[in-house]
């Protein structure tokens, strides 16, 4: 921003501030003006200067008492006050007290500009020290749980490029590969780090209850709502959505989010007045989103509106050498947790680590070094790191013999009919070892299988299936 872009709110007491006004505007800047103390604590609200010029005698108020309550609503805010009656203790109470400068009438152009010149730039400045020491921060942060590989400085590149701007964001990735903490780094260096970040994991919800928590619904909007609620995009104005898994989203709730995105207007479930709200959508899949478009599974139009920029988060296996500053980043983290003192790996344990392909990525490690830690009493060996390197197959339970006799041809069943009780079988059997697998959550099965939660939410019921 240069000078000419900045503001400079002007409190306008008396004739010789409506000179400067006029003076300002010709020189550098954009001058707002304000006629009351008051008038000038709104606009402070709304313009967001990025100066404040007030006599200390305003009509309703002190400056003083202007000075500490502009500061309390921007406190990077330059002040300068201006006064008719100068008095040394005066301007040390105020500098004290966080002004900018002190200023004696008659004013003198040259130095009101050179005043104003000094608080634009050093306001500036500020904002610059700022916005790098929180790039530098979250660039150390996403290094820190990620990795120092040439990989990871690719994506926090991509991350520092997107986060300024206002588009929306597709991370796509593998499961437990990192795509919050992208979308968090994301919304931490944005313009809008001070407002909310919330989150939603589009395949851990039922689909009955996935539009009340996005958009929120009156009292009595359906059985059960006894009172109001505010759904996440409300909350989040402001600030970030993120939509976790989206390729879970039911098409008609897909439906109801291209209208947000288009009109930036959402109505609560049972209401009939549209509410505004400004919200960045970040959105994260595990599946290729273009694909399921093609097939019909996904919405393509709501694909476009949220690919505005792309981040590619790589699976452990394509940043291998992560692999064993992660692991005692997390031998470090549990040690801490569990009050122990394990010193590290043997060569066997970081061979067996290095030989895994990590289908379950950062968060698979993770949960292996843990176990790890908390089973040995010194150094981490093979035998403390059990590994299972290959994705979970899902494979059907074995057929009852008795069953296959009974559909074998010539038991009075068409083939047609055989092949049908074959197939429930088969489905039956793979629904519950991957239960089993997941002990008994259904959403993150349902993410396993590439169904929705409603999907696997009958199944079960229908093929009477226990969870526990």
């Amino acid at each position: 921003m240069t000078t000419a872009d900045s503001k400079v709110l002007i409190v306008d007491g008396n004739e010789q501030i409506a000179m400067l006004t006029s003076f300002l505007r010709d020189e550098v800047t954009t001058p707002v003006v304000a006629h009351s103390g008051q008038d000038a604590l709104e606009k402070i609200r709304t313009e967001h200067p990025d100066a404040l010029i007030a006599d200390m005698k305003l009509p309703d108020m002190g400056g003083m008492e202007m000075l500490k309550k502009a500061k309390d609503l921007d406190e990077d805010l330059p002040v300068i006050l201006i006064t008719s009656y100068p008095e040394i203790r005066d301007a040390v109470a105020a500098i004290r007290a966080g002004a900018h400068d002190y200023l004696a009438k008659p004013l003198k152009h040259h130095e009101v500009l050179r005043v104003v010149l000094r608080a634009l730039n050093e306001r500036a400045l500020k904002r610059k020290l700022r916005r790098l020491s929180s790039q530098i921060e979250d660039e150390s942060s996403l290094r820190e749980s990620m990795g120092p590989s040439g990989a990871v400085k690719r994506l926090i590149a991509d991350v520092n490029r997107v986060a300024a701007t206002n588009f929306s964001v597709l991370i796509l990735g593998e499961t437990g590969s990192g795509k919050e903490l992208v979308a968090r780094a994301i919304h931490r260096l944005s313009p809008r780090r001070q407002a909310t970040f919330s989150a939603v994991d589009c395949g851990a919800i039922p689909e009955t209850l996935l539009e009340s928590e996005l958009f929120g619904h009156e009292k009595g909007a359906y059985t059960g709502a006894d009172k109001q609620r505010i759904g996440k995009l409300e909350q989040a104005h402001e600030g970030t959505l993120f939509l976790d898994e989206i390729s879970n989203m039911p098409l008609g709730s897909q439906a109801k989010l291209l209208r947000v995105l288009q009109d930036k207007k959402i109505c609560r479930l049972g209401g009939v007045q549209a509410i505004k709200t400004d919200v960045r959508i970040l959105a994260a899949s595990n599946r290729d989103l273009q694909q399921l478009g093609e097939s019909g599974a996904f919405r393509l139009d709501v694909y476009f509106r949220l690919n505005e920029f792309t981040i590619r988060v790589p699976s452990l296996r394509e940043r291998r050498e992560d692999i064993l500053y992660l692991a005692k980043r997390f031998v470090d983290l549990t040690n801490f947790e569990l009050q122990k003192d394990v010193k590290g790996l043997t060569q066997s344990a970081v061979d067996a680590l290095l030989a895994c392909d990590w289908p379950g990525n950062v968060r698979q490690l993770r949960s292996v070094i843990r176990r790890a830690v908390l089973l040995a009493d010194d150094t981490i060996t093979d035998q403390h790191v059990r590994i299972d390197c290959e994705a979970p197959r899902l494979t059907p339970a074995a057929p009852d013999s008795n069953q296959e006799i009974q559909d074998a041809p010539g038991a009075s069943l068409s083939l047609k009919e055989i092949m049908q009780r074959r197939i429930v079988a088969i489905e039956r059997g793979i629904l519950a070892h991957v239960l089993r697998e997941t002990g008994g959550n259904k959403a993150k099965a349902a993410r396993l299988l590439h169904i929705d939660y409603k999907t696997i939410h009958s199944k079960v019921r229908q093929y009477g299936i226990s969870v526990d």
